[in-house]
């Protein structure tokens, strides 16, 4: 569970909302990108049911045409089965932070780390250090191509709104974001947007389908509508609220909703 606080959101809620309506009538005129047509990139369309899982080696039995899942941690075989199940597959990536746990960890300079994100082993990573940064994302995009993945989930792309010890701006995470994009369209990746609310109107364009957490709880869900208007899939987790709660607002707005536990393991609830 990876969020911008929320008081940061919600100061930019109306104006997003705004921008994304001028946003979307400005690129009407048969722009392929916001029309989810780029070339041999895979395009979510709203609705999809998905799973989720971060937690452990992936279970495939659940009935669902998309899976959501570690690049590190599940193989190319991995891959290749949810394949023959006909799923579509997309590989989790953290392009936000430093992990101490990653088999690439002394990839990264010591002068990008921060400070720690809250997460065990993990510090905020300098995203301005883009010369530095791109050739260590590259190759994990390499990865998660090499093993057969349809798209990534870079996740922390909103480092700008946390403490990290660098003075990042709004600036250097569209600039970063659109290269994490950039790399994942080069692979013939389709790339989701996570969370980064505030910069939907920016990236619209950029990014293939949205990954959400917790815009229920925060009242947020209608800032996401964007990406739905565009005819790309909203992937969308609650944790706290019950279904009860939250799924007749994620019908309406066309979002792939469903409940699950913090640690993202099999279980889920979906709507």
């Amino acid at each position: 569970m990876r969020r911008l606080p929320p008081a940061l959101v919600v100061a930019v809620a109306v104006m997003a909302v705004l921008a994304a309506v001028a946003g979307l009538a400005a690129c009407s005129g048969g722009h392929d990108r916001a029309a989810g047509t780029r070339a041999g990139v895979w395009q979510p369309r709203p609705g999809l049911a998905w799973q989720w899982q971060l937690d452990g080696k992936v279970d495939p039995s659940v009935d669902v045409p998309v899976y959501d899942i570690d690049g590190f941690e599940n193989t190319a075989s991995d891959v290749a089965r949810l394949h023959r199940d006909g799923r579509k597959v997309i590989c989790y990536v953290n392009v936000g932070a430093w992990e101490d746990f990653r088999p690439d960890r002394d990839d990264f300079p010591r002068s990008v780390l921060g400070r720690p994100n809250g997460w065990h082993g993990e510090r905020w990573l300098d995203i301005r250090r883009v010369s530095a940064l791109r050739p260590v994302m590259e190759r994990r995009f390499d990865m998660c191509r090499d093993k057969g993945f349809d798209a990534v989930e870079p996740d922390l792309v909103e480092g700008y709104g946390n403490d990290t010890g660098f003075p990042l701006t709004a600036h250097d995470q569209l600039r970063y974001n659109r290269m994490i994009a950039d790399i994942a369209h080069e692979r013939g990746l389709a790339v989701g947007l996570k969370n980064d609310l505030a910069q939907i109107p920016q990236l619209l364009d950029d990014f293939d389908f949205a990954v959400n957490e917790e815009c229920a709880q925060y009242g947020e869900c209608a800032l996401l509508e964007p990406f739905i208007a565009a005819g790309k899939a909203v992937f969308h987790v609650e944790y706290a609220e019950p279904t009860a709660g939250f799924c007749p607002v994620a019908r309406g707005l066309r979002l792939s909703s469903m409940l699950k536990k913090p640690e993202l393991g099999t279980w889920r609830e979906p709507c």
